[in-house]
């Protein structure tokens, strides 16, 4: 049988069975967890280092979730609990967007283990629940159609994502070497300068890092970040502006304008 979530249990709900070891309970288990899993990794983790470090013994920690997967779950949503949320019901809707997104990309890099985590269990925790219903609150005040809301979301989160995963990735990099994320970007930019399979890409595209500008890498990943989530906020704008031609008119060659919608807003 497929596991389904450990916020679909009872026990959960609970927190713990019956006659539970004193001086031990669920929310000091999960800070544990994620202080391991920020230290050690995922692959690292293990039921029996999470009790030396609770200085308790394995089955102590069995009383309260009943798998690893359990406590994996409860640290990917106690991280989605770090996210400051806006109130969703006022305020400018692209400034609350890019600050969910901003802090979405931040938690991802903060915590290398919640991306991997984020696909592999329900995520039905309350504060990720909490995260999605906020995410899809400022998104519908947009003024898209109802069926565009979950494209839009997805391409902001998915795109978040990604990029926060990658991110994250870059400083295991700069860690593993015992660089900093500047020296470690020259020291490979000098690398594959020199080697002849990539040194004409390189020196193809030296006008567009240029122009990215950035003194640091820290600078050049934000610069990037803001703009293509500025891309992605100017999409759903021109979405609302621009509504969706009917079915009537898929067929339109796209060597032809299509008819002009005298009910559309005008466009800026």
């Amino acid at each position: 049988m497929a596991r389904a979530s450990v916020w679909l249990e009872e026990k959960t709900r609970r927190g713990g069975r019956g006659g539970q070891p004193s001086g031990l309970d669920r929310a000091r288990i999960t800070s544990a967890t994620v202080r391991l899993l920020d230290s050690d990794g995922l692959d690292k983790f293990s039921m029996r280092r999470l009790a030396a470090e609770l200085n308790v013994t394995a089955m102590s920690v069995y009383w309260y979730v009943d798998t690893k997967d359990d406590l994996l779950e409860l640290a990917l949503d106690a991280a989605f609990g770090e996210l400051s949320l806006p109130d969703a019901a006022t305020g400018d809707w692209r400034g609350q967007l890019r600050s969910l997104a901003t802090e979405y990309r931040a938690l991802l890099v903060r915590h290398p283990w919640l991306s991997p985590l984020a696909g592999r269990y329900l995520n039905i925790g309350p504060h990720s629940l909490a995260f999605s219903r906020v995410v899809q609150q400022v998104v519908r005040r947009a003024g898209l159609p109802a069926h565009g809301v979950t494209g839009a979301i997805s391409a902001v989160f998915q795109f978040v994502y990604g990029y926060g995963t990658i991110e994250s990735h870059f400083a295991a990099r700069v860690a593993a070497a015992g660089m900093t994320p500047d020296e470690y970007f020259n020291s490979t930019m000098d690398a594959v300068t020199e080697a002849p399979d990539t040194a004409k890409i390189i020196e193809e595209s030296r006008d567009l890092m240029a122009a990215r500008g950035g003194d640091t890498v820290a600078e050049m990943l934000d610069r990037d970040f803001t703009f293509a989530l500025d891309l992605l906020i100017a999409g759903i704008e021109a979405k609302v502006q621009r509504p969706e031609r009917g079915a009537g008119n898929c067929a339109t060659s796209h060597d032809e304008p299509a008819p002009a919608n005298e009910d559309a807003p005008p466009t800026p």
